[in-house]
């Protein structure tokens, strides 16, 4: 399937250094949010106590979370979960109070508002297992970075690959970002949209990487930018399709997902448009920049001048 009738010739690499500008800018006040602003991570790395509960009509979740406040719950955070009957309580860790008095109060605002309301679940998170969650969600960030940087310098030459990697780092930046700057809630499901962020953020750097290696070859009179031009507008159409296909489900998921899913469609949504960006001008024009030429795609020979006939 072809988004356009015929390749276009945007002349793309021309303009790298006004985009170069603009990711040193991201990724730096990327950083200064999250030093400075700081990240509003959820119950699952901060610990704290949960309670399920089922209604036999839909919950009005405003009215649930004023009544909540007006007990002296404040901090309490409330959705759907499952279903429209079904409602979700999140609490902070209760300092200097027990579990079951902190639950015993959600269920008596609760009941007050509806006493046919039914406690399914009560549970604590407590701070050392928020710990370990958000040691093991570092722990698989950075060991998705290393082993894609593993298979891209085996699947690539090494200035391809230095464009790769730095994309799939500039990428999940941007991602934290943004959760810095929104406040939004930074939890697990935020985590594995991060995870899923670089892989396709990889996947469509491969797309073009491998173009760019087939007409290193083909187009042996022309400049490496005109190579580099000539493959990222060949891709253009797959990588607008692809993404577009994909941002009309995550913004589904986002507008009609609820609270629980807002978190993790958030992430994809901004990883999605900036993952297909930073395959052009990250990956891309840093390869370009770090003097990517035919001969680095030539294989070696004993007989130079065999290298001619080759196509």
């Amino acid at each position: 399937m072809e988004l356009f009738h015929k390749v276009s010739t945007v002349r793309f690499m021309e303009m790298r250094r006004y985009w170069y500008a603009l990711s040193v800018l991201l990724i730096i006040g990327s950083l200064a949010l999250v030093a400075f602003k700081g990240m509003n991570f959820g119950q699952d790395f901060t610990g704290g106590v949960v309670v399920e509960a089922a209604y036999k009509q839909p919950v009005d979740l405003e009215k649930t979370r004023a009544t909540l406040v007006a007990a002296g719950l404040t901090e309490a955070q409330v959705q759907n979960f499952g279903t429209a009957n079904d409602l979700l309580v999140r609490l902070p860790p209760a300092e200097g109070k027990e579990v079951a008095a902190v639950t015993d109060r959600v269920s008596a605002a609760l009941k007050s508002l509806d006493p046919s309301v039914e406690i399914k679940r009560t549970e604590s998170i407590g701070p050392q297992v928020g710990k370990e969650l958000a040691e093991k969600g570092s722990m698989a960030l950075l060991m998705t970075l290393l082993f894609i940087g593993v298979y891209v310098l085996m699947r690539f030459q090494l200035k391809f690959a230095g464009g790769a990697i730095l994309a799939a780092l500039h990428d999940p930046i941007v991602v934290v970002g943004f959760f810095a700057l929104t406040g939004m809630t930074f939890d697990l499901a935020a985590v594995s949209a991060i995870l899923a962020v670089i892989g396709y953020s990889l996947n469509d750097t491969v797309v073009v990487f491998d173009r760019v290696r087939e007409r290193m070859l083909s187009m042996r009179q022309a400049t490496p930018i005109e190579v580099m031009n000539a493959a990222i507008n060949e891709t253009l159409s797959r990588t607008l399709i692809t993404s577009g296909v994909t941002l009309l489900t995550v913004i589904a998921l986002f507008v009609l997902g609820g609270e629980a899913l807002r978190g993790f469609s958030a992430a994809l949504l901004v990883g999605i448009v900036v993952g297909t960006y930073s395959s052009i001008y990250v990956a891309g024009a840093i390869a370009l920049d770090s003097g990517l030429s035919q001969k680095d795609l030539m294989p070696a020979s004993e007989k130079p001048e065999l290298v001619d006939d080759m196509p």
